[in-house]
C-alpha cells in the first residue's frame, strides 16, 4: 500500500504576482501541492491573461477571505484605442475598428464620469451566472444573451501615461466586482474610438501589495517545506483593515469555546464584523453589541 503523504497545517497568506496565461484555480492548485497543505484559497480572481496581485490563504486565513475580497483593489491597464474586441480584451476577435483616436485632454475629462458609484456591465466573456451558466460558456457557444448592470463603487480612475498614439496607461481603484476590461470597453464608446484592455495588472488588493509578492516562477523554484513557510504572512495582515478589540489571556478559552466576552467600551458600531487579539495574535471574527464580543468564526491555531 502507498501510504499518503502527510496534510500539513499550514496557517497564513502568501501573495503571488500571477503571470499571464494561468487561472487563478491553477495558482491555488499549486500552492496547494507545494504545501500539501489542508485549505487553500484566494481572495479574488484575475482573469487567465491578467497579471499581478492574487493572495492566497492557506489554513485557518481562509476565514478572512470573503473580507479580503470585500476590500478595494488597484489596477493598472494599457488601454488600446482604435479596436474593440469580443472579449474587450486582446484575446477576442476585433469587430469594430475606429481611425480616431483620442487627444489626451478628451481622455483625462472623461474620467470623473466614472468615479463614485457607477453602473457597470460585465464583459460578455465574464464568470457571471446566466440561469446557472457560465456567461463565459454562453458566448463561446454563440448564444446571444444580455447581461445586467451592476452598481460599482469607483474610488479613483485615473490617466497615468500616454505611450502612443494607439495605447494609453490608466489606473483604476474600485471596490468588489469592478471589470477592468468593461472600463476600456466603455471609455472607447464614450470617446468615439473602440477600445479594449491589451493588458491588466493588479497592483494591491487590500493590505496586499505588489511589493511584498512573489513571482510564481520563483515560488516554484522553492523547495524545501522550511522555506516555503517563511514566504507566509500572518493571518493578522490580511485583518489590518479591519477594526479589532483586544482581550486578556484569560478571556483566549472563552474565545476557542464559541462564547462571548466582555470587552472595555469601544466605539465600533453594533454587530459590525471585527476582530479579537489577544498578544498580536488573531484570535476570531465576530462582532460586538453592549459591550460584548460574539465570535462568529474561531481560528483554530496551534502554537
Amino acid at each position: 500500500m502507498v501510504s499518503k503523504r502527510k496534510v500539513n497545517n499550514i496557517n497564513g497568506w502568501i501573495i503571488i504576482d500571477k503571470p499571464a496565461g494561468i487561472t487563478s484555480t491553477g495558482v491555488v492548485s499549486k500552492i496547494k501541492r507545494a504545501f500539501n497543505a489542508k485549505k487553500v484559497g484566494h481572495a479574488g480572481t484575475l482573469d487567465p491573461d491578467a497579471t499581478g496581485v492574487l493572495p492566497i490563504a492557506l489554513g485557518e486565513a481562509t476565514k478572512t477571505i470573503p473580507h479580503i475580497m470585500d476590500e478595494i483593489k488597484s489596477y493598472h491597464f494599457c488601454i488600446k484605442f482604435g479596436e474593440a474586441t469580443d472579449t474587450d480584451d486582446a484575446t477576442g476577435e476585433i469587430i469594430n475598428t475606429s481611425n480616431n483616436r483620442p487627444k489626451d485632454d478628451k481622455i483625462s475629462a472623461l474620467l470623473p464620469k466614472y468615479t463614485g458609484f457607477i453602473e457597470q456591465t460585465p464583459p460578455n466573456y465574464s464568470a457571471i451566472k446566466v440561469n446557472g451558466v457560465r456567461a463565459y460558456d454562453l458566448a463561446r457557444s454563440g448564444k446571444h444573451f444580455k447581461l445586467t448592470a451592476r452598481s460599482l463603487f469607483v474610488k479613483e480612475l485615473k490617466f497615468l501615461e500616454r505611450v502612443d498614439e494607439d495605447h494609453a496607461l490608466l489606473q483604476l481603484t474600485c471596490g468588489k466586482g469592478g471589470y477592468v476590461r468593461s472600463i476600456a470597453r466603455d471609455l472607447g464608446k464614450d470617446l468615439k474610438c473602440f477600445a479594449h484592455v491589451k493588458w491588466p495588472k493588479r497592483i494591491w488588493s487590500g493590505p496586499f501589495e505588489l511589493k511584498n509578492s512573489i513571482s510564481l516562477q520563483n515560488f516554484d523554484e522553492v523547495r524545501e517545506l522550511s522555506s516555503l513557510k517563511q514566504l507566509l504572512q500572518p493571518i493578522e495582515v490580511g485583518l489590518q483593515n479591519l477594526p479589532f478589540v483586544t482581550c486578556n489571556t484569560k478571556d483566549v478559552g472563552h474565545i476557542a469555546n464559541g462564547r462571548s466576552i466582555i470587552v472595555s467600551s469601544t466605539e465600533l458600531e453594533a454587530d459590525k464584523t471585527c476582530w479579537v487579539k489577544c498578544d498580536g495574535k488573531a484570535l476570531a471574527l465576530g462582532t460586538v453589541r453592549d459591550s460584548q464580543f460574539y465570535p462568529s468564526r474561531v481560528f483554530n491555531i496551534k502554537n
